[in-house]
């Protein structure tokens, strides 16, 4: 697959000075460490837990669906330079064909994993010839979407500062209390989402696709998601069981997304008499940066489940 992705090509737009994607010129001339983050999550932690010490390129473009990503020369060629990658195994599969496993760090090796979507089976994946090379979630045996939950992300925070250290030892102490900052700042996001939560009459979240996992299992709510691809069109019979589970709990609110069109959802609203509100997954770089988009998250969440606290 990695010379199948030699030959592809991808639309990356500029980055900020201290970050580029692949298609643009990346400087060389620094002494700073290269790194690669795969995608905004990673890529926001990255610049958090990095700073000023490390140049910082991102392969996937702001508005870009990440799961769709294909490596072009360009984004190969700064993988294979770069002094660590920076990356979900399962969220990316041409990226999981590019890195090398003594230059990258998978984050999902830093926490407790999921397993992957309940209704994987259901929705014939296993079926279709192209699917393991369009989406890895299955072939990865978890769901990769860690960064969803604070408490999880501030783990990988930890870590990734460790792995700094050990790839710029000249800088390891900057890089270990960076990482103990972003950590401390995710630890009191998650505090906020424990309170914001911890009263609410409904319980169920009805997403667009199963992303939403790790948030639901850290805050004791239930994901039932419409489909586990974001690319893939539930069939009939998800979107009634779906519709039967949304009327029995009395939903309100089916999710939506940002890079996913709303129709599928619309129709489900419609059937169940909800309206429907966006859940940003951040699979993709927000208005603001991961922190506000989360505060977003949880305001939204508030509203559609009826929280008091």
């Amino acid at each position: 697959m990695l010379a199948a992705a030699l030959l592809a090509t991808a639309a990356c737009g500029s980055g900020t000075a201290q970050t580029t994607t692949s298609s643009s010129t990346t400087t060389t001339s620094s002494a700073k460490p290269e790194v690669v983050a795969a995608f905004y999550p990673l890529q926001w932690l990255t610049e958090q837990v990095g700073g000023s010490d490390v140049q910082i390129t991102t392969l996937t473009a702001p508005g870009v669906e990440p799961h769709d990503l294909e490596l072009g020369l360009q984004q190969v060629s700064d993988i294979q330079k770069a002094a660590l990658t920076v990356y979900i195994k399962g969220v990316q599969p041409a990226v999981d064909d590019a890195v090398e496993p003594d230059k990258s760090f998978d984050a999902a090796t830093a926490v407790k994993t999921l397993p992957a979507g309940e209704h994987a089976e259901e929705e014939g994946h296993a079926e279709e010839a192209h699917a393991e090379e369009e989406h890895g979630h299955e072939e990865a045996g978890y769901d990769p979407h860690i960064w969803l939950d604070p408490s999880r992300l501030a783990t990988v925070a930890t870590k990734l500062g460790e792995r700094f250290a050990a790839v710029d030892a000249a800088h390891a102490q900057a890089y270990k209390d960076r990482a103990a900052k972003t950590a401390a700042e995710l630890g009191t996001l998650d505090q906020e989402f424990t309170k914001g939560l911890s009263s609410c009459k409904a319980k169920t979240l009805v997403t667009a696709h199963e992303a939403f996992g790790y948030l639901a299992d850290r805050y004791k709510l239930k994901q039932v998601g419409i489909t586990l691809d974001p690319e893939q069109e539930p069939s009939p019979a998800r979107l009634s069981e779906v519709a039967k589970v949304a009327k029995a709990e009395g939903v309100t609110t089916i999710f939506t997304e940002a890079l996913v069109s709303p129709k599928v959802a619309e129709v489900l609203a419609s059937q169940v008499g909800a309206k429907t509100a966006v859940l940003d997954p951040l699979e993709s770089k927000p208005s603001g940066d991961y922190l506000s988009a989360m505060r977003d998250n949880l305001k939204t969440l508030q509203t559609a489940l009826g929280c008091t606290a």
